[in-house]
């Protein structure tokens, strides 16, 4: 007898993306149901760590590139004026081995990666997480619908908790918020600076082998074979990386093999007692001895974490237990011996501290490991610039940076995108620093900088995590932060000795990028606020009358607005100043909420604005900060698609009597219409019409019904018949023709503003404004059905 069973694995492990794997077990004789049972967790088991080896295996390619590659420099940006002591390598090494257990091992792996957003890592993942958790965003355009969404998941407090207490002392302040936000920018402008210099000093590292077996060979050969291969880096990048990302985990694992055994050969053959560095004894002899040589070797060592953040910033592929796997299993131990085999190879050749990684690689293998690094320096550098491309797409969806072209460049993997207007600034910059730094020492002390800022941004954000969202003891989060802000300040000081040495070119990228933002976010806050306040009343609207008190035209007029609630001021000065409106308006909103994702079947919200022989209409389009309103040519189907069951809904509950969620939005309808046509003595007043903006002009979600075929009926005439004539009369107008009404606001300061204030208004929003994408691009409008009216606002 054959039994066929079907066992569902859902692999949902730290609250990221899990894989559903469908297994069919056939078996040959029947077997009780305990036995059953067993057999069937032995298999899950067994699939679920194939599953999680696989993720762990793929993750070294796309999280492990940057941090694996910092052999490369580390010694010679530690000791850039030679070793005078052989003991200080040992110091170095023990300071290198505490900083990879502290930083990456203990912080991000074990703590910081658990505090991400549905498997969103990254500065503006911990962001969104805290807007859920406390009303920080300081452009408030959410509703009390969006908290429905099934990403969007928060805590409550308790009302005297230290939490509630917390989250009551950010929201009191704006000035809080917008400290908050300056200091994400800050976070995000440094990871656009990695995204400059990790290719940098990567490339120019490995490229650095050449000169070892060819000393002849001068320093600007090999930046000219770096920026060529720089070059070619950046051209391929708007192929994606879902082509040859396959290679990129295999290269790397190679790579932390090879590293790995050479560390071994070298602590054999040279010298094995740079092991007793495991001991944090040489950390104090090492720092004991003091001097600013000292102190400031530690912006060397610190070059060993780098790629830290990216590993948090990468984690949106995988869970996090394949990250924990593949870091303690393969990632640390390698990083381990390879530093600890150029120590004992440094031990008795301190001469050779420049080029110490290729000078310790055994002859026979010498050219097969120099191409391995220059693969592995190429996927660091790719892992990072498409970490920036991420890091732009949340910046966009947050309101902080003008709107570029995005493009997707996989069907399969949505995350992976390319920025063509940020790949060819990027590539600019990179080869800038390149070449005219022309020294891996001054490349690696900008490059630190930029680290070990992030470092902190991201302790700081922690901090509020662990209250508002975690809800820890005020001790655990005093414990964290204290001990992380020791080590980082401790690091930071000291790179703090080499602004001048080329730590300022992070400093200048970040305050560049710093200001393009948040000039663009303080232009968009104004432009939001300038539509709340000025929008129109609803009773204004109402005493219009059904035709407006225009001419309705047949056609769909479509009117894209910010505002996710009332009449935007556009449409006032639309009808004010033309004879003639369209026969259904729909005030179309695309927003975007702090949440990694909204489903495709929750992203629209269709609501009626007036009675329904106004045929006026809002449709809320979410999205969250990893989707991709990209042009697409189904928006205006989808969003036509959802008025038509939105009609259908209403018509529904407008009679039924059985269902509560239906017949609560019935009675509201029905009151609110008998509202907005007579009061008590049968007139129309203007303290009824407001009454009914929070019913009649309130966002109903869009669920099928049980039955979406049974008819109700009412008085005089079915439910399903007012329904078609309706669905006719849209279909009509639609056929008529649809025209987009799009709002062209301009934003100038006053006359009496500040200098610094017209600076930013009047020229560098004005020209981020000119350059940069059009909402008619972004919401792919046809030209020829395109209507813009014109505004000026003053701040």
């Amino acid at each position: 007898m054959e039994m066929t069973s079907r066992t569902e694995i859902d692999d949902d492990s730290d609250n990221n993306r899990g894989s559903m794997w469908v297994l069919d077990q056939k078996l040959d004789q029947p077997m009780d149901e305990e036995a059953g049972r067993l057999r069937n967790m032995y298999r899950e088991k067994k699939f679920s760590l194939l599953l999680l080896l696989r993720f762990a295996f793929q993750s070294l390619g796309v999280v492990y590139g940057d941090l694996g590659t910092s052999p490369l420099y580390v010694f010679y940006n530690t000791f850039p004026r030679g070793i005078q002591d052989p003991e200080d390598v040992v110091g170095a090494l023990s300071l290198i081995i505490y900083s990879l257990t502290l930083i990456p091992l203990l912080k991000y792996v074990f703590i910081v990666c658990r505090a991400n957003d549905n498997g969103q890592g990254g500065t503006l993942a911990l962001y969104s997480l805290l807007c859920r958790h406390a009303k920080v965003k300081t452009i408030p355009n959410q509703h009390r619908t969006d908290e429905e969404l099934t990403t969007y998941s928060r805590s409550t407090f308790h009302e005297n908790s230290f939490a509630a207490k917390t989250k009551r002392w950010l929201e009191t302040h704006h000035s809080r918020k917008s400290a908050l936000l300056i200091l994400v920018l800050v976070g995000t402008c440094m990871v656009i600076g990695d995204g400059i210099l990790t290719p940098a000093i990567s490339v120019l590292s490995a490229a650095g082998g050449i000169r070892v077996d060819h000393p002849n060979i001068s320093n600007d050969v090999v930046v000219v074979v770096a920026v060529i291969i720089l070059v070619g880096l950046f051209s391929m990048q708007h192929y994606g990386t879902d082509r040859v990302g396959w290679l990129f985990a295999p290269v790397v694992l190679l790579w932390f093999l090879l590293i790995g055994g050479i560390g071994i050969f070298n602590i054999r053959k040279y010298d094995s007692s740079v092991l007793k560095a495991f001991s944090p004894v040489y950390i104090y002899r090492y720092l004991r001895k003091g001097g600013k040589d000292r102190w400031t070797s530690l912006g060397g060592i610190l070059l060993s974490i780098t790629g830290t953040e990216a590993l948090f910033a990468d984690l949106a592929h995988f869970p996090v237990s394949a990250i924990q796997l593949a870091f303690t299993i393969v990632v640390f131990p390698c990083l381990l011996l390879a530093y600890s085999g150029q120590a004992a190879y440094l031990m008795q050749n301190s001469d050779h501290v420049m080029d110490a990684f290729y000078r310790s690689i055994p002859d026979s293998i010498y050219w097969p490991v120099f191409i391995v690094a220059t693969a592995a320096a190429i996927v660091a550098s790719q892992a990072t610039i498409s970490a920036t491309f991420s890091i732009i797409k949340q910046a966009l969806a947050h309101g902080c940076f003008p709107r570029v072209k995005v493009v997707h460049t996989s069907k399969k993997f949505l995350g992976q995108i390319y920025v063509p207007d940020i790949n060819w600034i990027l590539m600019v910059l990179c080869i800038c620093v390149t070449a005219g730094f022309n020294n891996q020492s001054q490349i690696g002390n900008a490059y630190g900088t930029a680290v070990v800022i992030v470092m902190l941004v991201t302790t700081l954000l922690m901090a509020l995590i662990m209250i508002l969202v975690w809800r820890c003891h005020w001790i655990l989060v005093l414990l964290f932060t204290g001990l992380s802000l020791v080590v980082e300040c401790m690091y930071f000081s000291a790179v703090l000795f080499k602004v001048d040495q080329g730590g300022w070119v992070p400093l200048v990228i970040a305050a560049a990028f710093l200001v393009i933002m948040y000039v663009w976010h303080y232009g968009t806050l104004k432009r939001y606020e300038f539509e709340m306040h000025s929008k129109v009343s609803m009773a204004w609207i109402v005493g219009l009358g059904p035709s407006l008190g225009l001419v309705r035209v047949p056609g769909i007029g479509l009117v894209y607005t910010e505002l996710a609630s009332g009449v935007p001021h556009i449409f006032s000065h639309f009808i004010t100043n033309l004879p003639a409106i369209h026969s259904v308006v729909v005030f179309v909103c695309v927003k975007y909420l702090p949440v990694y994702t909204v489903p495709e079947e929750e992203r629209f919200l269709v609501k009626r604005i007036g009675p329904k022989n106004f045929h006026m209409f809002r449709c809320v389009a979410r999205y969250g900060y990893k989707d991709l309103h990209k042009k697409d040519e189904e928006f205006e189907k989808k969003l036509f698609d959802n008025l038509f069951l939105f009609v259908r809904l209403e018509s529904m509950m407008e009679g039924c009597s059985d269902s509560d969620e239906y017949s609560i939005y019935g009675q509201r309808t029905e009151q609110s219409r008998d509202a907005l046509l007579n009061d008590n003595n049968g007139n129309t007043t203007s303290s009824a019409v407001d009454s009914i903006i929070s019913s009649v002009d309130s966002i109903v979600p869009i669920k099928s019904p049980v039955n979406p075929n049974f008819t109700i009926r009412s008085s005089g005439q079915t439910s399903s018949q007012m329904e078609i004539d309706e669905l006719e009369f849209l279909n009509n107008c639609r056929d008529a023709g649809v025209v987009h009404i799009l709002g062209n606001t301009v934003v100038r300061a006053r006359r009496e503003s500040r200098f610094y204030k017209k600076i930013a208004v009047d020229y560098i929003y004005a020209f981020l404004r000119k350059i940069c994408r059009e909402n008619s691009v972004i919401f792919n409008v046809p030209h020829e059905s395109l209507l813009n009216v014109g505004q000026i606002f003053y701040v």
